[in-house]
């Protein structure tokens, strides 16, 4: 009886350990972990030592939050305009943080939690998240005024990218290939067409790669941290640091800091067009994006807002996209139950095996 045991035992454990849940993406947030890096790679730690203030609540005093307070600030949660922040956890800022959790579809606790530590440090966006100047909906927002391109129909906006300021780590035809898709991406659902130029100082949209400070009042800040930034209609201007390790295909690129170049392209173009940023996780404006992540398919909520700004293309319809979403959830839902049949059925042979 023991030998027997102990094989079925083993069998289980075995079962067990193989087994791995499926969860949906949709129902689960995209994980952001916080990034450490070799001595090889260089790494803006600003943002990476916001982990020292988990479980900070209204009334707690830690050195340095003075220097969170300012990374709310930036980000359009405290509006003081002569800021002089302490190191103080305070009612204002308790109010910032249940803001910040609400516009990006947290738990709102007033607390920094884990799950907001977690966000805080993740790489993102440089825009505001849409708390002051711009026009926000239940998910989607807009730039205040909700300003858009003004051309004749049907409309042709160009873009080229900067003769001085690109990057050696990736090909021009590569760059070139990954936002010809993303534009195509956009124009699949609103009347717009996107066409490259060679003609820079013309083109509508202005594309390039800029280090540090680069006077436009929004500095980048080395690896990690801000990805990139773009202005509102009819404005045009593109901005990606440079200090990043952009790749194209992580097959290639073995850096654990490495940032997918579509992802980012895609996302700051819904800004060119005139979109704020989504409390929608899964949607491409969602304003971060973790390292070694892609995310490039847009989701309804990125395809309703910028449908209000322009109208629908011709040859899209909403409900194809709701029937490939449909599917993709019935897919994933049914992994997770066949998952969980999986281990039931193995469960019930154990104790089959047990009685034999």
């Amino acid at each position: 009886m023991f030998p027997f045991f102990s094989y079925n035992f083993n069998f289980l454990f075995m079962v067990l350990l193989l087994w791995r849940p499926c969860f949906s993406a949709r129902i689960v947030p995209e994980s952001v972990t916080v990034i450490t890096t070799s001595d090889s790679e260089t790494h803006n730690a600003t943002w990476h030592d916001f982990s020292k203030f988990l479980h900070a609540e209204r009334g707690s005093h830690v050195s340095g939050m003075s220097e969170l307070k300012k990374y709310f600030h930036r980000f359009g949660y405290l509006s003081d305009t002569t800021p002089n922040f302490t190191d103080t956890f305070d009612s204002k800022f308790e109010h910032a943080v249940r803001l910040y959790q609400k516009r990006l579809g947290l738990p709102v606790t007033g607390k920094l939690d884990s799950d907001t530590i977690s966000l805080i440090v993740a790489p993102r966006c440089g825009l505001g998240d849409g708390v002051h100047g711009i026009h926000a909906t239940r998910h989607f927002a807009y730039f205040d005024g909700k300003p858009r391109w003004m051309r004749s129909s049907p409309m042709t906006l160009t873009y080229a990218f900067s003769p001085y300021n690109m990057i050696e780590r990736l090909s021009v035809a590569e760059i070139r290939t990954v936002f010809e898709r993303a534009f195509a991406r956009w124009a699949s659902v609103i009347p717009v067409s996107f066409q490259e130029t060679e003609e820079y100082d013309k083109a509508d949209i202005k594309i390039g790669f800029y280090l540090g400070d680069h006077g436009d009042g929004e500095p980048f800040d080395g690896v990690l941290g801000v990805l990139a930034h773009a202005f509102s209609p009819q404005n045009g201007r593109f901005h990606l640091d440079a200090a990043e390790t952009w790749t194209v295909d992580f097959d290639r690129e073995e850096s654990r800091v490495a940032v997918d170049l579509e992802s980012v392209a895609t996302h700051e173009i819904g800004h060119v067009l005139g979109l704020g940023h989504s409390s929608v996780k899964e949607a491409v404006m969602y304003p971060s994006l973790s390292p070694r992540k892609k995310k490039v398919d847009l989701k309804i909520d990125d395809v309703e807002g910028v449908q209000a700004l322009y109208g629908s293309n011709p040859n899209f319809t909403l409900s194809s996209l709701l029937q490939y979403e449909n599917a993709s959830n019935f897919a994933i839902g049914f992994n997770t139950r066949f998952s969980i049949w999986t281990l039931f059925i193995a469960f019930a042979l154990f104790i089959l095996f047990l009685r034999v």
